[in-house]
């Protein structure tokens, strides 16, 4: 999130990725480097252990709010 977070004060549209077990963390850094309404995706956890298949389902459910996010859909809250 701090990455993400600098790269959103530079211009550059960011999608952040987390699996379900980080949500309040996330929530957390984004609050604490000013962007309390910052917008990420939470997919399925675990991820680094899923099968290849298990991924690509993840990634084609999060397809749409990730276009959302980089096309311009979405303006984080600061």
């Amino acid at each position: 999130m701090h990455n993400a977070t600098e790269m959103e004060k530079r211009g550059t549209p960011v999608v952040v990725v987390c699996t379900d077990p980080f949500k309040s963390t996330a929530e957390a850094m984004a609050r604490r480097r000013g962007y309390p309404g910052y917008r990420y995706i939470l997919v399925e956890h675990p991820l680094s252990s899923a099968r290849p298949e298990g991924v690509r389902e993840r990634a084609e459910k999060a397809l749409p709010e990730v276009l959302s996010i980089v096309l311009g859909d979405y303006a984080p809250q600061k």
